[in-house]
């Protein structure tokens, strides 16, 4: 068959859209907008950007990392540091995955748009991702367990040959200290894991309930939409300043658990004392004061049998380079047991809490908290 010269132009520009959409379609994945003429609006661009995340943590599971490296754009440094960054999270999941005697079922991405600039064929999107991983054991794969993380984004998509791909993105993820893939032998860890049973919290004492129910209300991003994505206005949040985890955890302490405040533990008006507010006075704080005691202390290798004797309400301590630089509040278990968490900085909800595991810098402290 005869093309005349604009047919042939567009048999040219369309056939590798047509290619790629057959592609997506095969492989379980929505593609990511091909160009139409109603494109410039926020609207096509607030779905594409769904579509991408929903495409890219779809791929995630798969360990698609061929199709996650076709959503960035490799042709800039800040696209090609954006794809490098997703490749060592997959390879993350999968050692965690391994290590832990799990597999991903699903991870859902929540996203919501808080604001788009630009036009034509690049845009800036401002934008909040509640995620909730599903994951089952290997030895019970129809007991689904269910964690959530919130994270806040800044990507800039621009379109290539009709398909709207990643040319920079900020965020900052709760894997980052995760990342560093240690060897460290994981057979021995996995048989241990899959060998604990379910634990039953529903004895314990009530305002270590109550804290849980706190922490699952304000962690933020990592609520759910019912709670607003939002964090309890009543305090300032210190994020922009360093961190918002020990403010965090003394309000889960004293909002939802009712512990008194002092003066060497306070929140007011006039702002917060460093053991309310900082990570490292707050672990000392906490253990120095006799409202808690530690558990144990080491690097994951040393402690992670003792983290099943973790209760709601407990908490963990982060050290890196001697330096405590994170805190969670355990706020439950999976069904094999396992240490939940929640906390602020990276909005997490109920997730294990053992990220960092594969860094042998990283020093955890499991610190009971006395009711």
């Amino acid at each position: 068959m005869n093309f005349s010269p604009r047919e042939e132009i567009f048999k040219i520009k369309i056939r590798p859209i047509i290619i790629v959409v057959l592609i997506l379609f095969m492989n379980g994945y929505q593609p990511n907008r091909v160009l139409s003429s109603t494109l410039d609006s926020k609207e096509e661009v607030s779905n594409s950007i769904k579509q991408i995340f929903e495409n890219r943590n779809k791929a995630l599971v798969n360990g698609d990392l061929e199709f996650i490296e076709s959503i960035y754009d490799k042709n800039t440094k800040y696209g090609t540091w954006a794809f490098q960054y997703e490749e060592r999270k997959m390879k993350y999941i999968q050692n965690w995955g391994e290590k832990q005697g799990v597999k991903f079922i699903d991870i859902t991405p929540q996203v919501v748009i808080r604001s788009i600039r630009g036009s034509d064929d690049k845009y800036s999107v401002n934008l909040i991702c509640s995620t909730e991983y599903k994951y089952a054991y290997e030895d019970t794969p129809d007991i689904i367990n269910i964690s959530r993380i919130g994270t806040s984004h800044i990507v800039r998509i621009v379109n290539k040959d009709g398909m709207w791909i990643i040319n920079k993105e900020w965020y900052k993820d709760p894997f980052a200290d995760s990342l560093n893939l240690d060897n460290l032998k994981v057979d021995s860890m996995k048989q241990y894991m899959l060998a604990q049973t379910p634990r039953d919290f529903s004895g314990i004492n009530q305002r270590r309930l109550n804290a849980a129910e706190y922490a699952e209300q304000y962690c933020g991003t990592a609520s759910e939409e019912k709670y607003g994505f939002k964090y309890n206005k009543k305090y300032r949040d210190y994020n922009p300043q360093g961190g918002d985890c020990a403010n965090f955890a003394s309000q889960i302490l004293f909002e939802g658990a009712k512990f008194k405040k002092n003066s060497a533990w306070n929140y007011d008006r006039n702002g917060a004392t460093r053991s309310w507010l900082n990570a490292d006075g707050f672990k000392d704080y906490m253990i120095n004061s006799g409202r808690a005691s530690v558990i144990a202390a080491g690097s994951y290798e040393k402690v992670y049998k003792a983290s099943y004797k973790l209760l709601p309400g407990d908490f963990v301590a982060y050290e890196k380079k001697g330096d405590i630089t994170h805190i969670s509040v355990v706020t439950g278990a999976d069904s094999k047991g396992y240490s939940l968490v929640s906390c602020h900085n990276t909005d997490r909800n109920k997730v294990p809490w053992d990220l960092g595991w594969s860094d042998k810098n990283i020093k955890f402290w499991l610190v009971r908290v006395h009711y």
